[in-house]
């Protein structure tokens, strides 16, 4: 065995950004839609639908060949009533792409769903229904723009004693007299609709889930759907594995018993026949609620052929939303990264299993993206937002050439954020293989029946960069942000992804697990010259284990060989996967930080950098190899190998850091080129700023790391504006701090003010424990790195304040259940801290009070259920500067061009608003105080505010909400560290059709 050590620089020409091109002056056509559209005008007086416009489009591109075509579309919710086609008719030309954009001030969704209306209360319950179009099917329901988890509960709150005994066919529960009691009661069509979930069950990477078929009351059995049962208990065995796809036990119980009325609890929904029921919150107003019920799976779709692909076409500043997928209700035979079994169980094993499965070897099944594209040219994908989706946000296969997805933000999707490649095309080439990638990678074979299938079906030169993407997986917890399949100059670079369930990107996935250093070559692929750059990765591995910051299977290179038919190295690695200048920390659950395993081979792993972000830096379980690892700044180790040692692996120049590095252990250079470029890291879908991580503060300046900061962020120190911050990136700011700080001092941004007030660590002496036990160390963005927490039921921590308000913070995890709070002896009320998306928060709010009479109070926070209670300090209110709210009506404010508007009902402070429809209109307001916020509406019908404050330049206010669902009553901007003294200011409407305001808060010190 030869270990090769090569210094190598520059091996990947790099692309050029690409950016959406103007139309020229050639013959330039502008259509107009909007959601009530009609007609064939397309004009801004006059607009169309979408197919309206997209008509037009295509009658001009007919009589004007290269003309300069937009579309135009006005704000609001376009509900579509199937998906969106593009085919080669809706193409442009090269140089003059068709563009679909955001008219000026416009927040256009594209929606698959319907707006449940017509509520009424069943009998005296606390649950709600309502009629819905028949036939309905969904696995998302979507309450004031945030996914509500369907209707379940865990085995030990249904208290049933799980005594059951398992089978091929499913269980027998006659030892669990409860278990049988629920089911017994249960109709035979109620019981087939319930879905059992099984977290880690086929490995800690994956969650599967299968419905139950029947229940026969005689033999107490429990009978799983098939053929979901046997390919999650049953899985086919395979030779040469170099990774392995485990069966489940038939004896293992489910975690969640899921999707049965009998089931709901406040938040939750249940979709039964022609109605859907909800229990709202006790906060919640039925009458208030936006409920959409997604009906549609797929939203856009845009196909071509091989031959004659779509192509040159644009879409920008768009929201896809509401759609869903609805496959995974036959069962979820999870494998990996949301690939699973759905055909038999020996799916893509190809000749390795006995009987032979499918090919190509890991042809598993990919999830549905409710955004998607085949055979396409020159397509870009600017500025959108893919929010609220049921499957994949988006995926771009079959041939698809020239792509560029750059700026998107991705957020609160079910399955994985972006696909990109097929399972199915590892080796196109194969003629055997051509049927099964027109089956399984385009939308309708027969579209596609006289493609001829080759080296032209692989997906070549997409460049992926400055999306933001986070909170995904919040159905399926083995997603991925971006999972890389098979492709050719890929470029994934400068994005930031956070807050996942498990792994950041993978390449690769499945396709290696029959290659290892002994068996190199049993899978092959068309990859090579991708490349993983400048991504900033934090907070990912929150749900599942095993896997990484990146993780990488299979073959990375298209090999070069020598004239004596040798490999040639260098030439080889200049193919292969080049992942450089990428920073992670925070890997909450991560072994391998970059993670090369099962047949991984030919890995450029250079200049990267890593902290408190898994046990080893880098390494993997039987990889091939050729690796190289050098110049990286990592704080755990590197090639950690522990199945079996690669062919070759290099590392030379590799620096080690503390796991909790300063301002001067990471080169600048590296922490400034990473995520988003100077272009997108102040747009909107770069977020709000949030800090993730503070280095030790005993030194005079600390490394703040996060996401969404900008060159403006204000950042305070004990509730100081600090001068002298160095901004190195959107993640990343140096921050100078006086002696005695701690990271509890320091706050970023102005959103919700600067320091929280009176804020108490878990650690205070003034906070009585029973049952409770401290935690140190920990890296999940506690206060401070600890908490406290309980095992045990009826725990206790106890806090006597001063003050007029408290917040209880804590942590929101699986593993927990609900907290009883009590005040001053009242009533105790009862706070659920299992989180509906699955992910882990720490460090959050999970339950505040405000109103207390100003004097001396007594909290006392019980642990009432689930494995763990955690506590991580309360927040006592009003011990600092106080706010006065004044409402819209008070005679303080001078309005000029607004109208009263009284009776309401949107949850408006007092029932009432001023309003405005007239450009130029103002409100006025001086007042006395350190800081101001201002309150309004965010609707879909208004736009842009302007502010001012003591005739200072004017700051521009956007009060379209990016959810498309109307806020009343809510903060649209804050403005603290005023002096203290007298201030005006001005709010001025500057767009939309209506500015509303509802008052000011005014905080005085």
């Amino acid at each position: 065995m030869i270990r090769l050590r090569l210094l190598l620089a520059g091996v990947i020409a790099t692309t050029p950004v690409l950016f959406i091109p103007q139309a020229s002056a050639a013959t330039p056509a502008t259509f107009y839609a909007s959601p009530a559209g009609t007609g064939s005008t397309c004009t801004q007086a006059a607009p169309c639908s979408l197919a309206g416009a997209q008509g037009a489009v295509r009658a001009k591109l007919a009589a004007d060949p290269g003309a300069d075509v937009q579309v135009l579309l006005a704000d609001g919710t376009y509900r579509l009533s199937s998906t969106w086609k593009f085919t080669a008719a809706d193409s442009g030309s090269a140089g003059h792409p068709v563009v679909w954009r955001a008219a000026p001030g416009a927040v256009p969704v594209i929606s698959g769903a319907t707006r449940v209306t017509g509520w009424t209360q069943e009998g005296t319950s606390g649950v709600w229904s309502a009629p819905v179009p028949a036939g309905s099917q969904t696995r998302q329901v979507y309450v004031d723009g945030k996914k509500a988890p369907v209707a379940g509960a865990s085995l030990s709150d249904l208290g049933w004693n799980g005594t059951w005994t398992g089978s091929s066919s499913g269980y027998g529960i006659n030892g669990d007299a409860n278990a049988k009691a629920w089911f017994g009661a249960r109709t035979a069509a109620e019981v087939a609709k319930v879905e059992f979930d099984y977290p880690g069950g086929n490995g800690p990477w994956t969650e599967s889930r299968c419905p139950v078929a029947s229940y026969a009351a005689g033999t107490a059995t429990l009978t799983m759907a098939q053929p979901c049962w046997t390919n999650v208990t049953n899985r086919a065995a395979f030779s040469q594995g170099s990774g392995g796809l485990p069966s489940m036990s038939v004896n293992t119980k489910p975690a969640r018993i899921d999707n049965a009325r009998a089931l709901l609890s406040p938040g939750e929904w249940f979709l039964d026949a022609n109605r859907l029921y909800y229990q709202p919150e006790s906060w919640q107003q039925m009458q208030n609620l936006a409920v959409e019920l997604p009906r549609l799976e797929s939203l856009l779709q845009g196909s071509g052929t091989l031959a004659n692909p779509l192509h040159d076409v644009t879409f920008a500043g768009l929201q896809f939303s509401y759609a869903t997928w609805n496959d995974p209700s036959r069962g979820f035979s999870d494998v990996q990264s949301n690939l699973r079994i759905t055909e038999g169980r020996n799916q893509g094993m190809c000749t390795f299993s006995n009987p032979a499965g499918s090919c190509p070897w890991g042809a598993l099944t990919q999830p549905l993206a409710n955004v998607a594209f085949t055979a396409t040219t020159n397509l870009t994908l600017a500025g959108n937002r893919f929010v609220n989706l049921g499957g994949a946000g988006l995926s771009v296969m079959y041939g698809a050439r020239n792509t560029l997805i750059q700026g998107n933000e991705f957020t609160d999707i079910s399955s994985t954020a972006l696909l990109l490649g097929c399972t199915y095309d590892p080796t196109p080439t194969n003629a055997a293989e051509a049927q099964g990638i027109k089956d399984h990678c385009t939308p309708d074979p027969a579209a596609v029946s006289g493609d001829s299938i080759g080296l032209n079906e692989i997906l070549t030169n997409t460049t992926v960069s400055d999306n933001v993407i986070h909170h995904i997986g919040t159905d399926y917890s083995s997603a991925c942000g971006i999972t890389l399949l098979f492709s050719r100059g890929t470029r994934i670079t400068n994005n930031v992804l956070y807050d996942l369930p498990y792994t950041a990107i993978t390449a690769g996935v499945i396709q290696g697990h029959v290659d290892q250093a002994s068996t190199p070559q049993n899978s092959t692929n068309i990859n090579e010259s991708n490349t993983i750059s400048n991504n900033l990765f934090h907070d990912y591995m929150s749900v599942r284990s095993d896997g990484g910051a990146i993780y990488v299977e299979g073959h990375q290179a298209g090999y070069v060989t020598k004239s004596d038919g040798t490999i040639d190295p260098v030439a080889t690695l200049a193919k292969g996967l080049q992942v450089k200048g990428n920073v992670a920390f925070n890997g909450r659950n991560t072994n391998f930080t970059y993670y090369d395993d099962a047949g991984a081979e030919w890995i450029n792993w250079e200049g990267n950098a890593a902290f408190s972000a898994g046990g080893s830096a880098q390494g993997g379980c039987s990889p091939t190899g050729h690796f190289w690892i050098r110049n990286n700044h990592f704080s755990a180790g590197t090639q950690s190998y522990p199945c079996a040692q690669p062919v070759d692996s290099n590392a030379s120049g590799n620096v080690s850091i503390p796991a909790t590095p300063g301002p001067s252990h990471i080169p600048a250079s590296i922490l400034a080129a990473v995520g988003l470029t100077s272009a997108y890291v102040s747009q909107p879908n770069a977020g709000a700023p949030q800090v993730r991580y503070i280095s030790p503060t005993s030194g005079t300046q600390v490394l703040v790391g996060g996401h969404g900061f900008t060159a403006t962020t204000p950042v305070y120190v004990k509730n100081v504006l600090v001068t002298g911050v160095q901004f190195v990136s959107g993640g990343f700011l140096v921050v100078p701090i006086p002696a005695g700080t701690t990271a509890s001092d320091i706050r970023v941004g102005d959103g919700g003010g600067p320091v929280t007030p009176g804020r108490i660590d878990n650690t205070d002496s003034r906070i009585a424990y029973s049952g409770f036990t401290l935690q140190s160390g920990r890296t999940f963005g506690d206060l401070n790195g600890d908490i406290h927490y309980a095992t045990t039921n009826g725990s206790t921590a106890t806090l006597t304040f001063t003050g007029t308000g408290i917040t209880v913070y804590g942590e929101q995890n699986t593993d927990q259940g609900n907290l009883g709070i009590t005040i001053d002896g009242g009533t105790q009320q009862t706070v659920n801290t299992v989180p509906a998306d699955g992910v882990r928060h720490a460090n959050v709010a999970v339950f505040s009070r405000t109103g207390l009479s100003a004097g001396t109070h007594t909290i006392v926070v019980t642990k009432l259920s689930g494995s763990y209670a955690v506590l991580d300090g309360f927040a006592v209110l009003n011990t600092g500067p106080s706010t006065t709210r004044l409402d819209d009506t008070d005679s303080r404010i001078a309005y000029s061009g607004f109208t009263l508007q009284s009776g309401r009902t949107f949850g408006d402070l007092n029932g009432d608003i001023h309003y405005a429809t007239t450009n130029g209109s103002t409100a006025t307001l001086t007042f006395t105080g350190t800081g101001i916020t201002v309150y309004g509406e965010q609707n879909t019908d208004q736009g842009n505010l302007g502010i001012t404050i003591d005739g200072g330049t004017q700051q521009t206010v956007n009060t379209v909400p990016a959810d498309g669902v109307r806020h009343a009553n809510v903060a649209v901007y804050t403005r603290t560290g005023l002096s203290a003294g007298t201030h005006t200011i001005v709010v001025t409407k500057l767009s939309g059709t209506y500015a509303v305001l509802d008052g000011f808060a005014v905080t005085s010190s």
